[in-house]
C-alpha cells in the first residue's frame, strides 16, 4: 500500500502560522508514494525560498486523510 504525501506551498500571511494568502497561487510541488521522496521533494521547494520568510513549504499525509482510522502506517516517520 502506497502511504500518499502532498507536498505544496506558498506565501504565508504570518510566518509563525499556516494562513495561506492566496490559496489561487498555492505551489503545488507533487503527490509522492512515500514521506522519503516527499521529504526530498520539499527540501529543494524550500531550500529554493529560504531566504523569504513569508514563503512556507509543507508535507501533507493524505493518507491519514484518506484513513482517518489509522489502519495505514508510514513506518518511515514516527
Amino acid at each position: 500500500m502506497s502511504l500518499l504525501h502532498l507536498v505544496m506551498g506558498g506565501r504565508v500571511k504570518d510566518p509563525q502560522k499556516l494562513e495561506f494568502e492566496d490559496l489561487k497561487s498555492i505551489d503545488l510541488v507533487g503527490v509522492f508514494p512515500d514521506y522519503a521522496s516527499a521529504e526530498t521533494a520539499w527540501r529543494g521547494a524550500a531550500q529554493r525560498t529560504v531566504d523569504d520568510a513569508e514563503m512556507r513549504y509543507v508535507i501533507v499525509h493524505l493518507h491519514r486523510l484518506l484513513d482517518p482510522a489509522g489502519e495505514a502506517v508510514d513506518p518511515q516517520v514516527s
